[in-house]
């Protein structure tokens, strides 16, 4: 017994020094028991060390764009990350040396939307040590982590082809890419399994399978797979109307999977059908689409779903991890799932059953006015907690920040609908929030287990869509057309509505209250004029630790901050080479000392800068 004791110490100390998932744990916490970094002595945090991978494209030499948006892993004195080349490099964790790297040989000239990828996944039996990931080429790959060279005995010569199986026969794919299905984040590990979402285009009807599967991860062979598009005669089929499930292109999960590793349960946050902006040759509710589903981790069956949003015209896609936790109700703790949302909600379930923790009501919303269309008459909105992001928006609402920008907003609005959250698209231009990025995004939330406190971060950018009728013979009878990204904005990128633009947001769990909400980001030269810090869009999320500190990045401002997670009062900020969009992590190395790590790559939707640094921070 004292044996088994003292193992049991022991991993847990390990654990709680290694960061050996994506967030830290199988469950999405993003929670840290850490705490040599503290609310009084963050401040004096300084540069460890950083790590130019070499890995970026501005869209000149190369035709994309780069987002470096990975969170490393720490395990056994050894960092692991991925480059937005997909490159998967080890490094020692005390000084950034690299030890060695791994090159997939990315094609870099088809047509993509970024390079970019989120990071890795460790396995072992106890004595192999392997690292799993997928490519934007679609190859999952098996790759020892004491060298980084591929494991031979796993699929062929060390990959497994997720193209296999899932496109269609006779299905074009958009832009003639070689690489239709591919991965950009880590895949989930459930005992001796390799459980793989997966990234596929979403702007025509028919098109690659978004099919969730599960690999051996000794051999690479399939192990099962589970259809996000129901077929004939299994659950759900019956929402889609006549044979439009057929062949029928998104419904993925191109964000993380969690596990809860007792129960043998993992989730999958789905996306929308495609076409993700018209639903007129899908009439239904279009299960699973938008939902989070749970499955027996062993044999991919289903045991439960709740769809977010029914039939999804507005690309209102699951973008974050499930987050894994308990909550108090009723004077005992229940084991519980939240999903956080591009829409603004937050979505709490008992974790076993699918039951809602908090009421959730079908609420009637407006009926599309376009030809051909059928859209939902309801939508599910939780009773609690609030909203987290902007759901509607107004014309007394319109920004003040500059003149300049008054007047082009104003212009942008002319003619328009000022649309409530579910608003259907029509021919006449339609102002919606959140926008097609949120809300929150696959940065998602993070948990504090002591507390029970759910942290969000968010922004407020709206999307101005019109539907444009389309030629005889198109695929589609009609598409959105908008301005540049048919985002809310003028040209510096400041929002159209009156700030904040961004919020930083903490949920009380047990209560289904806000416990606080500040700006999260600034415009330095609005700041300089005198206004508040406005907040700003950010992509990435955060990490919270037993020191009190909430550590994030994020906000197109370049710049990675420290909070005081009881109070939201910024504690430390520090310049970047450019915006950390991407989730930080922390972990303790072998002399004792605690880091904290973010990627620092610009870039995305939201900067002009671009960078490919791995940056590390610790006390002096």
């Amino acid at each position: 017994m004292k044996t088994l004791s003292a193992f049991l110490l022991l991993s847990l100390s390990a654990s709680a020094q290694d960061w050996r998932y994506y967030a830290g744990d199988a469950g999405g916490q993003k929670y840290s028991r850490l705490k040599q970094i503290n609310k009084g002595n963050v401040a004096q945090l300084k540069l460890a060390w950083r790590f130019p991978t070499g890995d970026v494209s501005d869209g000149s030499a190369l035709p994309i764009r780069s987002a470096f948006e990975a969170t490393p892993l720490m395990v056994d004195g050894t960092l692991y990350f991925t480059t937005a080349f997909n490159r998967l490099i080890a490094l020692d964790p005390e000084t950034g040396k690299q030890k060695w790297a791994f090159d997939p040989k990315l094609e870099r000239r088809i047509a993509r939307n970024l390079f970019l990828h989120r990071g890795v996944a460790y396995w072992t039996d106890g004595k192999q040590k392997r690292l799993y990931y997928g490519t934007l080429d679609g190859d999952l790959f098996a790759i020892d982590a004491n060298n980084g060279e591929p494991v031979a005995s796993f699929g062929n010569k060390g990959k497994v082809d997720l193209k296999e199986g899932m496109i269609p026969d006779g299905v074009a794919v958009a832009g003639g890419s070689r690489a239709p299905v591919g991965m950009t984040s880590p895949p989930a590990v459930y005992k001796n399994l390799i459980i793989c979402g997966s990234i596929v285009p979403d702007g025509e009807p028919k098109g690659p399978s978004g099919d969730v599967r599960a690999f051996d991860a000794l051999t690479g062979k399939l192990v099962w797979r589970f259809h996000t598009v129901p077929h004939k005669g299994e659950f759900g089929n019956d929402t889609w109307e006549g044979d439009s499930w057929k062949d029928r292109g998104g419904v993925n999960a191109w964000s993380i999977l969690s596990v809860d590793e007792q129960r043998g349960i993992v989730y999958l946050p789905l996306t929308s059908p495609s076409a993700d902006m018209w639903g007129g040759d899908r009439k239904g509710a279009n299960l699973y689409g938008d939902s989070l589903v749970a499955l027996d981790a062993a044999t991919g069956k289903r045991i439960w779903h709740f769809q977010t949003v029914h039939h999804n015209i507005w690309d209102y896609d699951l973008p974050a991890q499930p987050v894994l936790l308990d909550v108090r109700k009723e004077g005992r703790m229940v084991p519980s799932v939240a999903q956080v949302t591009k829409t603004g909600f937050v979505f709490l379930f008992e974790r076993a059953t699918g039951k809602p923790i908090f009421d959730i009501i079908e609420k009637p919303v407006p009926a599309s006015t376009m030809p051909g269309e059928s859209t939902s008459p309801t939508q599910p909105v939780p009773v609690k907690p609030p909203p987290f992001a902007r759901q509607s928006f107004k014309r007394d609402e319109l920004t003040n920040v500059t003149p300049e920008t008054r007047a082009f907003c104003e212009k942008l609005i002319e003619g328009a609908i000022l649309g409530d959250l579910y608003t259907p698209f029509s021919e006449k231009p339609t102002v919606l929030f959140p926008g097609t990025n949120g809300g929150t995004n696959w940065g998602g939330a993070s948990f504090d287990p002591e507390t029970r406190t759910l942290y969000v971060n968010s922004h407020d950018n709206g999307m101005v869509f019109r539907m444009v009728k389309r030629p005889e013979g198109s695929l589609l009878p009609y598409r959105t057309q908008g301005p540049p990204y048919s985002r809310f904005w003028d040209k510096n990128r400041y929002p159209c509505q009156q700030p904040p633009w961004g919020h930083l947001t903490a949920i009380d769990l047990d209560k289904g209250e806000f416990r606080w909400r500040v700006p999260l980001g600034e415009f330095e030269e609005l700041t300089a004029k005198g206004i508040p810090p406005t907040g700003t869009s950010n992509l990435g999320g955060s990490v919270i630790t037993a020191g009190g500190l909430l550590f994030i990045a994020a906000t197109n401002d370049s710049r990675f901050r420290a909070f005081d997670k009881d109070t939201g009062k910024q504690l430390w900020v520090t310049k970047l080479p450019a915006s950390g969009h991407a989730t930080p992590m922390t972990f303790q190395g072998r002399n004792k000392k605690q880091y904290v790590v973010i990627a620092a790559g610009g870039g995305n939707k939201y900067n002009e800068g671009f960078s490919d640094e791995l940056i590390a921070y610790t006390l002096p």
